[in-house]
C-alpha cells in the first residue's frame, strides 16, 4: 500500500513541534493519525483541528517511559482501524549541559524517553506488524548525533543509540518492513522548554530564533518516507537549515 491516504499512523510526542505538524500533514494527506503526548489539553485541540478540517484522529494521553501507555496507544489504532501502517517514535528530550554539572536526573530522563521510549515502541509494534506482513517505524532523531559538541554529549548519546538500534532493526526485519530514521536539524520547536541549565536554555533559543527551520520540514520528510512503495525503504533523511553549521 503506498502513499498515505488511508493509512494508519502513531505519533508520538504530538502535542507540538514535529509531531504537531506531521499530525496536521498527515491528516490532510488522508492518513488517520492515532496521536500520543502528556498533555491531554493539547492532544485535545490537536484532534479537534484535524476533525473540523474532516481528517480522521483518535488519541490518548501517553508517556513513552512507561511502557503500559505505548501498548494502550498500539491497541487503540488497532482497535480503532484494525491495523498499523506507522509507527512514529518521535517523542524526544533534550537537557543540554556538561559533565561537570553532574545533571544526573536530566541524563537518565533522556535515557528514558529518548531511547527507552523507542524501544517501548517497537516491542509493542513489531509483534502487530510481524503479524500484519506490513509495517513502518520511523525515529525522529538529531543532527546532534551527526556532529558531536561540548555539553551536548548525552543528548547525542542517546540519539546514537537509537540510529544503533534501527541499524539492527532494519537488518532484522526481513522484506515486509520499513525502517527510518529523520535528523532534524535546529528546528523551531518547544525544544528549549524543558531544558534545567540557563544559559544553555537561552543559547539555544537565541540560535534557534536566528536560524531554525519550521517543523514542517520535518513532517515533510516523513511523508516522503512514507509514501514510498512498499518495497522502497528510506533507511536515513537530514534536514537542517542551510545555515546550520
Amino acid at each position: 500500500m503506498s502513499g498515505i491516504d488511508g493509512k494508519v499512523i502513531i505519533i508520538t510526542g504530538a502535542s507540538s513541534g514535529i509531531g504537531e505538524a506531521a499530525a496536521l500533514l498527515l491528516a490532510r494527506r488522508g492518513a488517520r493519525v492515532v496521536l500520543g503526548a502528556r498533555r491531554l489539553d493539547r492532544l485535545e485541540a490537536l484532534a479537534g483541528r484535524i476533525s473540523q478540517a474532516g481528517g480522521d484522529c483518535a488519541f490518548a494521553v501517553t508517556d513513552v517511559t512507561r511502557r503500559a501507555d505505548v501498548a494502550a496507544l498500539v491497541n487503540l489504532a488497532r482497535e480503532r482501524h484494525g491495523r498499523l501502517d506507522v509507527l512514529i517514535n518521535n517523542a524526544g528530550l533534550g537537557l543540554i549541559s556538561g559533565f561537570d554539572e553532574r545533571r544526573v536526573e536530566d541524563w537518565e530522563a533522556m535515557i528514558d524517553v529518548n531511547l527507552k521510549g523507542v524501544l517501548y515502541g517497537i516491542a509493542e509494534a513489531l509483534p502487530l506488524f510481524r503479524a500484519q506482513g506490513f509495517g513502518h517505524f520511523i525515529n525522529t532523531l538529531s543532527t546532534a548525533g551527526l556532529r558531536i559538541v561540548p555539553r551536548q554529549g548525552v543528548y547525542a548519546a542517546t540519539k546514537n543509540a537509537v540510529r544503533t538500534l534501527t541499524e539492527a532493526l532494519r537488518q532484522e526485519a526481513g522484506d515486509k518492513l520499513r525502517v527510518t530514521n529523520i535528523s532534524p536539524g535546529f528546528v523551531r520547536t518547544e525544544f528549549a522548554d524543558a531544558m534545567t541549565d540557563p544559559t544553555q536554555k537561552a543559547a539555544v533559543l537565541e540560535k534557534m530564533e536566528r536560524i531554525a527551520i519550521s517543523p514542517e520540514a520535518i513532517a515533510r520528510a516523513m511523508a516522503f518516507a512514507i509514501e514510498q512503495p512498499p518495497e522502497v525503504d528510506v533507511g536515513d533523511i537530514v534536514v537542517r537549515p542551510t545555515a546550520q553549521d
